[in-house]
C-alpha cells in the first residue's frame, strides 16, 4: 500500500492498473465483520448523491454500504475526466465530476452503491486492488444466487476458463461498461459491474454501479450479507445529511468542480 502524506489524497484509477494481484484476502470469511447499510429510499440528485458519499466516508466509524437512485437520468465521470468528453450529455442528463477516478458510467437503470471503509478497519490495510476484487467477489456469490453465472475479470470463473482482462485505458472518456478491466464483474463476456476508489488518511470510499441483469429479487440484500454476516439497517443522520448539502452546493453542484478539466 502506498504511503500517503499528511495531507494529501490518493485517487486510485483502478481502469489503469493490469498488474497481477498477489496474496488476496481469504476468501473463507466475509470481507467485514460488521456493516452498516443504507438504502436511499428518497431519490437525488447527482451532486447530493456525490456528497452523501462523501459525507460518509467523513463520519464513517465502522465499515457501509449504501445504496441509492438518482431523481432523473444522470452520468458520472470520474475525477481525472474531461468536461468535454460529457458535455453533449448535458441537455439530456444530470452530469457530476465523482471524486473518486474511472471513466463514465450512464446512471437511472442501475444498480448504484458506495462502499466506505475508515481508516482503523482491519482491511484498511490491504491494497487497494486486492479490496476491489474481493468486493467484486461478494457481488458474483450475490449474483451466482440467483443462477448468474457472474465472474471476476482477470481470474478463473467456476468452470476454470480463464476470464479475459482488458488492456489499460489512458483515455478518461471512455465509457466504463464498454471497457472491462481486471476484476470487474463480468456474465457472458460483458461487463455488468465497475467501481472506482478514493483513499486518504481517513478511510477509504468504493463507488460502484451494477447494470445489465436482474436488480431485483433482493440484489442489495445480498450483495451486503455476501460482504458481512452481521449487517444492521440504517439511516442518514441528519448531521451526515447537513454536511452534504454544504458540499453539494460548494462542491459537487458547481460550474468549477464540474468543468475543472
Amino acid at each position: 500500500m502506498p504511503v500517503i502524506p499528511s495531507g494529501v489524497e490518493e485517487s486510485l484509477d483502478l481502469s489503469e492498473i493490469v498488474r497481477d494481484v498477489s496474496t488476496p484476502l481469504d476468501m473463507t470469511r466475509r470481507l467485514f465483520a460488521t456493516l452498516h447499510v443504507y438504502h436511499d429510499v428518497a431519490a437525488c440528485s447527482a451532486a447530493m448523491n456525490m456528497a452523501i458519499d462523501k459525507a460518509l466516508l467523513e463520519h464513517a466509524r465502522v465499515p457501509s454500504i449504501r445504496f441509492y437512485r438518482w431523481h432523473s437520468p444522470a452520468l458520472s465521470f470520474g475525477y481525472f475526466g474531461k468536461f468535454a468528453d460529457v458535455a453533449r450529455y448535458e441537455p439530456e442528463r444530470d452530469l457530476v465530476r465523482r471524486w473518486t477516478g474511472g471513466g463514465i458510467v450512464f446512471h437511472g437503470e442501475d444498480l448504484t452503491y458506495s462502499i466506505v471503509i475508515p481508516a482503523d478497519a482491519s482491511i484498511f490495510g490491504e491494497s487497494s486492488m486486492a479490496i476491489y476484487e474481493n468486493i467484486h467477489r461478494a457481488l458474483c456469490r450475490a449474483l451466482n444466487a440467483s443462477s448468474e453465472r457472474a465472474v471476476v475479470a482477470g481470474g478463473v470463473d467456476p468452470g476454470g476458463a480463464e476470464i479475459a482482462m482488458g488492456a489499460a485505458i489512458t483515455d478518461r472518456g471512455y465509457n466504463c461498461f464498454a471497457h472491462p478491466v481486471r476484476a470487474d464483474v463480468m456474465i457472458d463476456n460483458r461487463k455488468i459491474a465497475g467501481a472506482a476508489q478514493r483513499r486518504t488518511r481517513r478511510g477509504l470510499l468504493q463507488q460502484g454501479s451494477i447494470q445489465g441483469v436482474n436488480l431485483q429479487n433482493s440484489l442489495a440484500e445480498r450483495f451486503a450479507q455476501a460482504l458481512s454476516t452481521n449487517c444492521s439497517e440504517h439511516k442518514i443522520t441528519r448531521e451526515i445529511l447537513n454536511r452534504a448539502r454544504e458540499l453539494a452546493r460548494q462542491k459537487y453542484g458547481t460550474d468549477s468542480w464540474l468543468r475543472m478539466r
